[in-house]
């Protein structure tokens, strides 16, 4: 029940400090209790610690000066509705530091203090003061009101501005019907030039001295359009999160499905370079803010403060490169071959000068034919490519050093004869690497190497044998990069290597592509019968391994593909 208060003064008054519940106070206070012409008490009790007591004399004392009521703001009016002008803007009173003047709460009735704009373009969703304009977005229209000027239009239509003593003057819209829609959070600026989306029309757009510009449309027309389209859901209204990168002087912008929290639902993170007029690069992070504070661009992540490009971190340790919020991705770039694209061509080797480090994931050619799809209704669209054949996973050219490997291939005597899994040996070359096959008289075959003591020349191996004294033993074995360790117990052994996939000639990283694809229908050479890629042109993906200088500076200078035409056609 509702707390009783006892007042001393006959001529004091209270009132209820808070309302906890989200509906705002208008008009009055619902403290004051009903029996005494207040307002009936609100449903939520859980308010009733928070009175306070307001006294109508000074210092509240007996007989000390009175207050007069006057217009009070707990008085009850007679009107007690509120509107929400969407389309509105209001000022107050001026605020001036130095002087110590604060009337910022003050609204004067007497004066013309509101200006508002076409509600039919939507509400307002941002402001941004710049020098003696005030930019206005809305959702579909962008603004500026002039600050303490007017414009004066003459009977031809012409207009000058002028001072005036109006604090907000004349609004004049920028030319086409563009607005911020509903993503404020997209706005970012850097010197004039301001940058916002506008989901209504799937457009990333540029506001500069010049005008609107629809920067989405260098380029990447077709991915705003489906993305800004998709991004709100059933569920939740996705966001388009604008900063301006001051380090790379670039606008970036991430496009998230549903709200940042949910780190597993899509997104696209990528940015705008003006020198170039166009879109880099896509980045493998999703920010739940960001902004620049001298030359340093920061990032926000589950409550955490991330700074971007930078190698060491205040404790010390490495950051490795192409790591976000702790996770490393690789880099990739994909573009077209297409030269002499009306020429039906066979695209043999690609080469590449850069850092080592590289490999194709993916070289395709262009849409070759429809066949019926073999594993259920309708058609799929066929291809000339090279990926690796199922089940083999990977690139499809290695890089350089992961594609190193070499032949262990060296032969031995026995210095006894043995029937076990074990045998002493001599005059060897090398090491037997473990898991190497064992060749001979008297060897099953199948036969692998288990160990080898150099120490003692003990060899075991995993079956037993059948060989005599002073038999020659061969032992071979094809070992990659990565397995160095396992067979050599070295990450260098001796031995000569070769590479698969890209190798180095004249100062290029080049490779031969094989052909990998499926039969089309009528198709009677196809696949690895087939020397390279046949199309018009191709779509090549290269991306950094995960071995090469991990973390470290990759370098991409020029791409290159040889290629022969097919008969003129």
């Amino acid at each position: 029940m509702p707390a009783v208060i006892e007042v001393k003064y006959f001529n004091s008054f209270f009132l209820n400090k808070t309302n906890v519940s989200d509906e705002p106070i208008w008009n009055g206070s619902r403290g004051v209790p009903a029996d005494i012409g207040g307002y009936p008490s609100v449903a939520n009790t859980q308010d009733t610690d928070n009175w306070i007591v307001e006294e109508s004399r000074i210092r509240g004392g007996y007989n000390n000066t009175s207050t007069d009521y006057g217009a009070r703001a707990y008085l009850v009016e007679e009107n007690q509705n509120a509107s929400f002008r969407f389309n509105s803007m209001i000022y107050s009173g001026i605020f001036n530091s130095r002087t110590g003047i604060n009337n910022s709460n003050i609204f004067s009735v007497a004066e013309d203090i509101t200006k508002s704009v076409n509600p039919v373009q939507g509400s307002i969703q941002k402001l941004y003061a710049e020098n003696s304009n005030l930019i206005i977005f809305q959702e579909e229209k962008v603004s500026r009101a002039l600050i303490d000027k007017d414009a004066i239009y003459n009977a031809e239509g012409g207009g000058s501005v002028t001072t005036s003593n109006l604090v907000i003057g004349t609004i004049q819209p920028y030319l086409g019907e563009y607005g911020i829609s509903k993503n404020p959070e997209s706005f970012a600026v850097y010197g004039y030039d301001k940058y916002f989306s506008d989901k209504n029309n799937n457009a990333i757009l540029r506001l500069t001295n010049n005008g609107i510009v629809e920067i989405s449309a260098y380029g990447m027309k077709d991915f705003f359009r489906d993305e800004l389209n998709s991004i709100d859901t059933a569920s939740s209204s996705g966001i388009v999160l604008g900063g301006y990168n001051v380090y790379s002087s670039e606008y970036t912008v991430s496009l998230q499905k549903n709200p940042v929290t949910q780190a597993s639902e899509p997104y696209s993170t990528t940015s705008f370079d003006a020198q170039v007029n166009g879109w880099p690069t896509f980045f493998t992070y999703k920010p739940e803010q960001m902004f620049s504070i001298q030359n340093k661009f920061y990032t926000v992540k589950s409550g955490g403060l991330y700074q971007h490009y930078i190698a060491i971190t205040a404790g010390g340790s490495t950051v490795d490169r192409n790591t976000f919020y702790g996770v490393q991705e690789p880099s990739s770039i994909t573009f077209i071959v297409n030269d002499r694209p009306a020429s039906s061509k066979t695209f043999q080797a690609i080469g590449y000068e850069g850092s080592s480090g590289w490999q194709v994931n993916r070289f395709t050619s262009d849409f070759t034919g429809e066949i019926v799809d073999p594993n259920g209704s309708g058609w799929i669209k066929t291809f000339d490519i090279t990926t690796p054949s199922p089940p083999l996973t990977g690139p499809a050219v290695i890089s350089y050093h992961e594609g190193e490997y070499v032949v262990a291939d060296t032969t031995a005597l026995t210095t006894e004869a043995s029937t076990g899994t074990t045998v002493t040996i001599g005059s060897l070359t090398g090491t037997p690497p473990i898991g190497a096959t064992v060749n001979g008289n008297g060897v099953t075959n199948g036969t692998v190497v288990v160990s080898y003591v150099p120490g003692t020349g003990v060899l075991t191996v995993d079956q037993n044998l059948n060989v005599a004294e002073f038999e020659t033993l061969s032992f071979n074995l094809v070992v990659d990069r990565s397995g160095y360790n396992a067979a050599f117990g070295t990450a260098n052994p001796a031995f000569p290597k070769y590479y698969a996939g890209f190798t180095i000639k004249e100062n290029k990283y080049v490779a031969n592509l094989i052909n990998t694809s499926s039969a089309n229908e009528k198709e009677i050479i196809f696949g690895q019968s087939v020397s390279g890629i046949k199309g018009f042109y191709s779509s090549v993906t290269l991306a950094t391994d995960a071995t090469t200088n991990t973390g470290g500076e990759k370098q991409l200078f020029n791409v290159t593909t040889t290629y022969t035409s097919n008969n003129g056609y």
